[in-house]
């Protein structure tokens, strides 16, 4: 099969990954953690698939929630922390979601969140 043909293949599994909710690559690219100059040199990777991120997704449609533990387990990380993370990490899903639902006509440009837009410009 052509490259172009597989779509975006996750760097853990090696399965598909089929929609934005589903991008821990393009999660990251919202909230501000991977510059739009580098996002295309970037591998993709399910959410699901890096659990150290996946675990700060506080949203009734990321079921079940991912718990990790041991040393990188929020549960064990400064209270404050913890909570900041909670709140980013799970604003980025709820971006993802919206634009994934198609209600909103944007370009790859305008998806992160306005704070992570600021900071480029």
């Amino acid at each position: 099969m052509a490259k172009c043909d597989e779509g975006y293949l996750c760097e853990v599994c090696g399965e598909e990954v089929e929609g934005l909710a589903d991008s821990a690559l393009y999660l990251q690219y919202v909230i501000g953690w991977i510059d739009p100059e580098t996002l295309h040199t970037r591998r993709e990777c399910h959410l699901r698939c890096h659990p150290t991120l996946a675990q700060f997704i506080d949203d009734s449609r990321f079921t079940p929630p991912v718990q990790v533990e041991g040393d990188f387990d929020r549960r064990l990380m400064d209270v404050h922390f913890a909570a900041e993370r909670v709140d980013l990490v799970t604003r980025g899903y709820q971006r993802l979601c919206d634009l994934g639902s198609g209600r909103q006509q944007t370009t790859v440009v305008d998806y992160p969140l306005p704070e992570a837009q600021a900071r480029w410009r």
